[in-house]
């Protein structure tokens, strides 16, 4: 685990390792280090593989401070006995608020006016300068229907907007209507991408999907950066194929400093920071270390991977 980790004086019953280096846990490091342990903390950016469970034989539960668990191979944790934590629903309304605050800066044309601004270019009041979209009385299209994508959709009410949505089951009570992938696309004024990321999703949103989209409309991800093909995200707003995107996730992430996607004033791009409030990033420390001890004492977790959103 790492420093600055909240809440790790709860265990100091145990012989605890931890990280005091700057950036994610080197992989050697990692690997050395588990090698002895029966439980690890740890974050989405560390790699969960077969070669590091291999070598952790007294390895019994991996407690992942984040809810996608697309770092961690599952399945070999299942083959070496090792049991998964998580953190759904603390972060959930955090991370629809972040979808909001996304949208609603991107469709608004706010970080061009705000570059606009610091470089000394507000002038005389013009009709028409900076004119971006709307939000109220719009169709909002909900890619993944889990926990974080009925938060979104319940935020909508307060836009008066029509809500559609992409997912394998149908969400009764959502208030929203359910639709394949491609109708999605073409109705939604605005996409947002909450599903997980696996082998189903990985290139989800590609050339082809954003073709379907309005050029008026724009697109958002709050989930994983692979679940949208990143050379076509770049064509498509080069082209003006949609409108506008707003990314708290890349592929790669991070994103280099010299990358395309950068260059364009219709993207925002933020450090995948959709749950870094301070109330909610306490909580997943919280809830973490809670799934960690009750693996290291043998009792059930409290939030032990699959959880169902």
């Amino acid at each position: 685990m790492t420093k600055d980790i909240p809440g790790i004086d709860r265990l100091t019953r145990y012989d605890v390792a931890v990280w005091d280096g700057d950036g994610p846990v080197p992989h050697d490091v990692l690997t050395a280090e588990v090698s002895t342990a029966r439980g690890l903390l740890c974050m989405l950016t560390d790699r969960i593989d077969g070669d590091l469970l291999e070598g952790a034989p007294h390895l019994e539960i991996v407690s992942q401070m984040a809810v996608g668990v697309d770092n961690i191979d599952i399945e070999a944790c299942d083959r070496a006995g090792v049991i998964v934590g998580h953190t759904p629903e603390v972060l959930t309304e955090t991370v629809a608020d972040s979808a909001w605050a996304l949208l609603g800066s991107i469709v608004r044309r706010l970080p061009e006016g705000e570059r606009e601004v610091r470089a000394g270019g507000w002038g005389p009041w013009e009709v028409f300068h900076l004119a971006g979209g709307d939000l109220h009385r719009t169709t909002l299209g909900i890619v993944g229907m889990g926990r974080i994508g009925q938060a979104v959709a319940r935020r909508a009410a307060g836009f008066d907007m029509e809500v559609v949505y992409s997912s394998p089951d149908a969400v009764p009570e959502s208030g929203a209507r359910r639709v394949e992938l491609g109708e999605l696309l073409v109705e939604a004024d605005h996409v947002v991408v909450c599903t997980r990321l696996d082998d189903n999703t990985r290139g989800l949103i590609g050339a082809e999907e954003l073709a379907k989209m309005k050029p008026t409309a724009y697109l958002v991800n709050v989930a994983r950066g692979p679940i949208v093909d990143t050379d076509a995200l770049v064509t498509a707003l080069r082209e003006g194929e949609i409108a506008g995107a707003a990314l708290d996730v890349t592929d790669p992430e991070p994103l280099p400093g010299d990358h395309p996607l950068l260059d364009l004033d219709n993207c925002l791009v933020v450090p995948h920071i959709g749950s870094a409030s301070v109330r909610t990033r306490n909580e997943m420390s919280r809830l973490a270390i809670d799934n960690l001890i009750a693996g290291l004492e043998g009792r059930e977790l409290p939030a032990r991977y699959p959880s169902g959103g």
